[in-house]
């Protein structure tokens, strides 16, 4: 099994946050699969996670991934933004760096509810999805007037936003307990969306949900 190089991704961690990168940090979850640990529900028996997978003409999550549970296949839908933004205004309203991220997701949302016979044709069945974004700084999202905001939000919409903490967490688990990532260590890099299809069509659980899912 491949182990990931944890000082590299450290310091390129580091970088991304440095240069406040979006595409430095999507490189690097892209072969770091153990940095979504805190992404996961359930961190064992994870499926394998897809990157820049495109639906509509111009529509393009970062990451996705099937949490095969047993009520339904739940697709978690991620966007990553820049991981050092302004949250909120001086009136404490989401910034236009925070709206650009949650208006992404809401495009997803839109699209697949107008076009409900896509969710089939790109992930085989969906019972739900689950919507993350993740944007902004740890301390960032600390602050009295953010933590509220983000609070209220997270509790009366159907997207989660997360902090890039989640990565920082992530490394601080894997240097704890490794061993809890062996899950993760058979799929240690994201793939392509192109091999989406081939992943579900040869599932043997999204056989059964594909006849009941009426999507």
């Amino acid at each position: 099994m491949i182990e990931w190089d944890l000082p590299k991704a450290e310091n390129e961690l580091k970088k991304a946050y440095d240069e406040n990168s979006e595409l430095k940090l999507l490189t690097l979850l892209k072969s770091n699969t153990f940095l979504f640990y805190e992404l996961f529900t359930r961190k064992q028996g994870i499926q394998p996670i897809f990157h820049e997978v495109n639906f509509g003409a111009r529509l393009r999550c970062d990451f996705a991934w099937l949490n095969d549970n047993s009520d339904g296949p739940e697709w978690v839908l991620i966007e990553i933004e820049k991981p050092c933004i302004q949250l909120l205004t001086k009136g404490e309203i989401p910034t236009s760096e925070l709206n650009k991220g949650i208006e992404q997701v809401r495009s997803w949302q839109r699209y697949f509810d107008e076009n409900p016979l896509e969710k089939r044709r790109i992930f085989g069945a969906v019972s739900r999805f689950k919507y993350v974004l993740v944007t902004g700084s740890a301390a960032s999202w600390l602050e009295p007037s953010a933590a509220k905001w983000r609070s209220h939000y997270n509790k009366t919409n159907n997207i989660e936003i997360r902090s890039c903490g989640v990565f920082d967490k992530a490394i601080e688990s894997y240097k704890n307990h490794p061993e809890d990532f062996w899950s993760f260590r058979e799929h240690p890099k994201t793939m392509g969306d192109s091999k989406l299809s081939k992943y579900w069509r040869n599932y043997g659980y999204m056989d059964h949900w594909r006849t009941l899912c009426n999507t």
